[in-house]
């Protein structure tokens, strides 16, 4: 009897408690929810402040002008192309000559150094001679003077004295070295003052083709007329950078030349006093 009463005892002890304990494990769950969630990664919200990937750049698109250099030379007719073609011909022929001809007066400046240092140190005229460059200007005129001592004869030269025989050809030597110099400067001046009126034609070409275009569509619209007034202003343009350097290279050149032919001439006198004077010595002793 009193062993079943502490059972039943025991078991509305259990029934009492297990409300509580469930009310304690519930309690429990509640307070650990809010941290375990608080503790756990937020994926979604990575996701969303993960960076985008970069878009790719934005491409450059290149337009052709549709007014420019190339343009003129695809559309343009038989009389555009033939300007442009002349221009360029006479802009390439400027440049060339201006280059080669200030490589020439550079020479000729080192050979008046040559001549001044060799030629007047020499024992006589003809080793004088020999000792410049072969194609110097200084040896070519010091050839012609020994020539014209040694070669004066002949019925109708031997009226003339030989004072004035060796000054003639002293004189046509120098006269054909600067006749040298000179070449290629004519083609410089005919460039510099007919290019701008080439390039002129060229202009008068394309607003005639642009008056063309206003008449044939009705109506003076820029799309109509742009082509060809580009292709005027181009021609202007290319007459004018034709010109200005053969103007320039023309009165550039020239300078020197002067500079160049003084010595030249001074080389040519003291080389006829030196001859006559040789060939006067000459006669003195025969006599």
């Amino acid at each position: 009897m009193k062993t079943r009463f502490s059972a039943f005892l025991a078991a509305a002890i259990l029934a009492l408690s297990a409300p509580a304990f469930a009310e304690d494990a519930a309690s429990a769950a509640t307070t650990a929810a809010p941290a375990a969630s608080a503790t756990a990664p937020a994926t979604p919200a990575a996701d969303v402040a993960a960076p985008a990937p970069a878009a790719d750049a934005p491409t450059k698109e290149v337009i052709e002008n549709p007014y420019g250099l190339d343009a003129l030379w695809k559309t343009g007719d038989f009389v555009a192309k033939g300007t442009l073609i002349i221009m360029v011909i006479m802009s390439m022929g400027s440049w060339y000559i201006l280059i080669t001809k200030i490589i020439d007066q550079v020479k000729l400046a080192g050979q008046a150094s040559d001549a001044r240092s060799k030629f007047w140190k020499a024992a006589s005229v003809t080793a004088g001679a020999a000792s410049l460059k072969e194609g110097s200007p200084f040896r070519f005129i010091a050839d012609s003077g020994i020539k014209a001592t040694e070669h004066h004869e002949g019925a109708l030269l031997e009226q003339i004295d030989l004072n004035t025989w060796v000054s003639m050809s002293i004189q046509r030597a120098v006269d054909k070295v600067q006749s040298r110099l000179q070449d290629g400067l004519a083609f410089l001046a005919t460039v510099g003052s007919t290019a701008p009126f080439v390039g002129l034609f060229g202009t008068v070409w394309g607003i005639y083709h642009a008056l063309t275009a206003i008449g044939m569509s009705g109506q003076a619209s820029i799309d109509k007329v742009a082509g060809p007034v580009g292709e005027a202003l181009i021609m202007t343009a290319i007459g004018l950078a034709v010109a200005v350097p053969a103007v320039l290279g023309y009165n550039f050149l020239v300078r020197r030349n002067k500079s160049a032919m003084e010595e030249v001439r001074a080389f040519a006198g003291d080389l006829h006093s030196v001859v006559l004077s040789g060939n006067m010595s000459k006669t003195a002793n025969k006599k």
